[in-house]
């Protein structure tokens, strides 16, 4: 498809105004004016309308077709929640207003959803208490790491290390970093589970905190979590919980039972969000009793008679992490989602997401490596080391599934496994469509190991096919169209 400017013809116009009939009382000063007419394209509002209409019908999201990223937990969000979300009440509202005014009737029904919606999520996770200020995952991560390196300076501990398996999501030991912590690194045992040896070893008076998925990037459960949680507190260590993946474990396991301290919760992932792109996200963070001194201000608090205040009175607390409450129509979504899903729908979330996991690595396991082929949770981690062998990588295996009609999974994540290929398919796809993605992953892997070739020249359905990425990062091509006709 060739880029707009190509299609621009002299002189031609989508839209003719007018010449300007009232007097110009400020000059443009001279310096700030164009030598030269802006290139734009020169086209039909119909010619417009129909580029970018057969631009948009390249676009790939979930309205398309089947997304399977792993831990990206890319799942179809119902819609009503976009109406919701553009309800004027909610889409108009100043968002200084709750500052300006503190408390006023104008914006009591959005603060009674950030209040609600942290009450919820407490009751979901076990926690106590939560801030839905973090604007994302990996801010809500560095919240976390800055409420717990509150917590130590109150205590007067001096802590220096967090503790981080090798299989954790890479923001993990950036917000750690970034909160002024040195990252010890804990291996993963055969079994795919966090060495608890390595971890007792490595586990002394400078450890600030451990930071856990669970299930972990491998998608597997670790049902030794307690005991991981009593090693910690015993150097009274912080247990932080990641919550990228709490789309496996709704109403099954709540974090805050399990004795975490603190954790951050991708709104974006499991309550109704569509992202991917680079947002809208948001990443509440929940606490225990002893942390909650420490949440960033302001908070919600509910009067007597009924109404909401914003809350300044905590002298312990980090301060100010975003703008606002986060990102408030992320907040609304799940609010709304969380109460159309009730108890038994959020159970049921987990509980298919689970299964079409297990129903994907059960009949891929043959045709692919599968490093921990017995079961796992909401992600399956496969391997192309099989047609490694015909030279044909993991990267090989996702650009070919695209002329199937399939986004490509994550691939080469967790880091510990070769060749890896990350699969979550979410709750909200059907056999069906599961059935023609694993038909299309064994086609890949027969061809992968008979014409391996044709594998590694894929895509070839598409506008642009297979690119050499290394060249175009070390050869960067900064010349532009010349759009003048």
């Amino acid at each position: 498809m060739s880029v707009i400017y190509t299609k621009s013809v002299p002189g031609r116009r989508g839209v003719k105004l007018p010449g300007c009939d009232v007097p110009v009382d400020h000059e443009i000063p001279e310096n700030l004016r164009r030598r030269e007419d802006a290139a734009l394209a020169e086209l039909s509002e119909l010619d417009v309308v129909r580029h970018f209409t057969e631009l948009s019908r390249k676009n790939f999201g979930l309205d398309t077709n089947f997304y399977p990223l792993g831990s990206c937990t890319m799942k179809y969000n119902p819609k009503v929640m976009e109406k919701i979300a553009a309800l004027e009440g909610f889409s108009q509202l100043h968002p200084l207003l709750p500052q300006l005014y503190g408390g006023c009737m104008l914006e009591q029904g959005a603060i009674a959803v950030i209040f609600e919606l942290e009450k919820l999520l407490c009751e979901i996770t076990g926690m106590d208490a939560f801030t839905t200020h973090p604007m994302a995952g990996a801010h809500g991560e560095l919240t976390g790491m800055m409420l717990i390196a509150a917590y130590h300076k109150d205590r007067g501990n001096r802590k220096t290390e967090v503790l981080i398996p090798d299989e954790a999501h890479g923001t993990n030991p950036a917000s750690a970093a970034i909160a002024g912590y040195e990252i010890v690194t804990v291996p993963t045992g055969d079994n795919g589970m966090l060495d608890i040896d390595t971890l007792s070893d490595r586990l002394n008076e400078k450890t600030a905190a451990i930071m856990l998925t669970n299930p972990n990037t491998l998608g597997l459960f670790n049902s030794q979590i307690e005991k991981v949680a009593a090693m910690a507190h015993h150097y009274d260590a912080q247990l932080y919980y990641d919550g990228a993946n709490l789309n496996a474990i709704l109403g099954k396991f709540r974090p805050g039972d399990a004795r975490f301290d603190v954790m951050h919760v991708n709104l974006h992932k499991t309550f109704a969000t569509p992202h991917g792109g680079g947002g809208p996200g948001a990443g509440p963070v929940g606490v225990k009793r002893h942390l909650e001194p420490f949440l960033p201000i302001s908070r919600i608090r509910k009067r007597t008679d009924g109404t909401y205040a914003l809350d300044y009175d905590y002298p312990k607390s980090i301060g100010y992490i975003a703008p606002f409450y986060g990102n408030f129509a992320v907040c609304l979504r799940a609010y709304a989602y969380i109460l159309l899903q009730g108890r038994q729908g959020l159970i049921d979330v987990s509980e298919h997401a689970v299964l079409n996991a297990n129903y994907i690595l059960a009949s891929l396991k043959e045709q692919f490596h599968a490093p921990y082929p017995d079961r796992c949770m909401h992600e399956c981690v496969l391997s192309a080391v099989k047609q490694l062998e015909a030279g044909v990588h993991a990267v090989d295996i996702a650009k070919a599934l695209i002329d199937y009609g399939f986004h490509p999974p994550t691939i080469y994540f967790p880091l510990i496994v070769k060749e890896a290929i990350m699969i979550e398919p979410t709750e909200t796809e059907n056999k069906e469509t599961l059935d023609r993605f694993i038909e299309a992953m064994k086609k890949i892997a027969y061809k992968a190991l008979d014409d391996p070739q044709k594998i590694k020249k894929a895509p070839k359905s598409t506008p642009v096919g297979r690119l050499d990425e290394t060249k175009a990062a070390r050869e960067m091509d900064f010349n532009y169209i010349d759009c003048k006709p």
